[in-house]
């Protein structure tokens, strides 16, 4: 029979294991700014991992990692809830379906008002050959990266709909003409270093 004591510390033990050691520093859920520092190798490694392929199966996600099953999937599903893993998606190859032209554009605009600003973001969020927009500093206001099947399907997006754009003042457009390095994983170096910490 196992003496209290020893119960005590299996009991500290299983805690350990059900529940990350992150959640005790839980970053706050309305906040953009996870503290990284909250994250240890394990959940660094989970998110290295699901990052190179999100299809691996629980078990095959622990063995990378060196856990048990049950704890990486309690992990899983708190870096899910805590909105580290905010979804897994298909990564498909573009000119396999026939988007052949990645663009770059930079919108500028006629007026950096709050409100003709949304009405901008908006109307870029409703068109869907824009894969991604940041706002930027500098020269612009809007940085977009647009696919589109041809060089005609593009000239047509341009005249028809960008050009049209809410509180438009002018466009520049640079063409991809090769892809070096696409599809990339964040990279969690700086995470790894605090992790050893």
């Amino acid at each position: 029979m196992a003496s209290k004591k020893q119960t005590s510390g299996q009991t500290r033990i299983a805690r350990s294991l059900a529940r990350p050691a992150a959640a005790a520093a839980a970053p706050d859920p309305a906040g953009d700014d996870a503290p990284h520092a909250a994250l240890d190798r394990y959940d660094v490694a989970i998110l290295g991992a699901l990052q190179q392929d999100a299809r691996l199966s629980n078990a095959e996600l622990a063995a990378r990692i060196g856990l048990s099953t049950a704890p990486t999937w309690r992990r899983v599903k708190w870096l899910e809830t805590q909105g580290y893993i905010r979804g897994y998606r298909a990564e498909i190859d573009r000119r396999k379906i026939g988007l052949g032209v990645l663009a770059f554009v930079r919108v500028d605009a006629e007026r950096n008002t709050a409100a003709a600003t949304r009405a901008l973001e908006e109307a870029i969020r409703r068109i869907p050959q824009v894969i991604a927009c940041h706002y930027i500093s500098g020269s612009g206001t809007f940085e977009l990266q647009v696919m589109t099947t041809d060089l005609d399907a593009f000239s047509a997006l341009a005249l028809e709909t960008l050009l049209n754009l809410p509180n438009f003042k002018d466009l520049h457009t640079s063409f991809s003409l090769g892809e070096v390095k696409a599809g990339a994983a964040l990279p969690l170096q700086h995470l790894e270093r605090a992790g050893r910490h």
